[in-house]
């Protein structure tokens, strides 16, 4: 191996709530009520090496956009802070199509599970697609991670002031699929529809879309003065959110 190669070891994966890229927050801590398990793997699932982690509030993720490395690397990207239309480096951007794939998210720890001879790591604020390879977790510690004197270039918040409103069939759907699963699955829609997860290409596309979280299907649609949830359905028995 040369000195400009090196390998990474995957410790574990994560089991989210978005099964599929479209409408995942563009970044850590912007929806509450994402969720995710991580499972660690053997050797690295042994209780000692995660020994103090719960003392931490938040954690440090280092992952790889595992469904990106086939499609390679771009010098510049589009980022969606600018609107999807002005380039910059890719180094100056938190594009998935980087030279090495590797992202960084800081997500709440909920708590440290031992179970059976395994060890989890329950997340939330989480902006991970489902079966992500982990390569490291670190803890946050705010005296040195959080530094208040930063500015955020071109990026910034999109949150919309836009009620996000429920059809009577799919508001009954979400009290049920919270019963069975102790899923708050309306509070999750609720959050990543009012961060408008559609492309800035869609931004004033007022017909339906639609969006998977965990095994819901759900169909929104954008009127003049509110976001409108038409329909909820669940496409499959899920077992990979363990």
């Amino acid at each position: 191996m040369s000195q400009k190669e090196f390998s990474v070891t995957v410790i574990g994966v994560i089991h989210s709530c978005f099964p599929e890229k479209f409408g995942i927050p563009r970044q850590p801590g912007m929806v509450r009520a994402a969720t995710a398990r991580m499972e660690l793997f053997p050797p690295f699932n042994r209780e000692e090496m995660v020994r103090g982690l719960e003392q931490f509030s938040h954690v440090w993720i280092h992952f790889l956009f595992h469904q990106t490395v086939v499609e390679g690397w771009k010098p510049t990207v589009r980022p969606p802070w600018l609107g999807g239309q002005k380039r910059v480096g890719v180094f100056a951007s938190r594009s998935p199509h980087r030279p090495n794939h590797l992202g960084l998210s800081a997500v709440r720890l909920e708590a440290v599970i031992h179970v059976d001879g395994k060890t989890y790591l329950e997340l939330s604020g989480i902006d991970i697609l489902d079966q992500t390879p982990v390569i490291d977790i670190k803890p946050y510690i705010p005296y040195s991670d959080c530094i208040a004197s930063a500015s955020g270039g071109y990026a910034h918040g999109n949150q919309s002031d836009l009620p996000v409103v429920f059809s009577a069939e799919p508001s009954a759907f979400c009290r049920r699929y919270q019963e069975k699963t102790g899923r708050n699955i309306r509070a999750l829609i609720e959050e990543m529809i009012r961060h408008d997860p559609r492309p800035a290409s869609q931004k004033e596309n007022k017909s339906r879309f639609g969006m998977l979280l965990w095994d819901v299907n759900i169909r929104w649609s954008v009127e003049d003065s509110l976001f409108q949830v038409e329909d909820c359905r669940q496409v499959a028995d899920e077992s990979a959110y363990r």
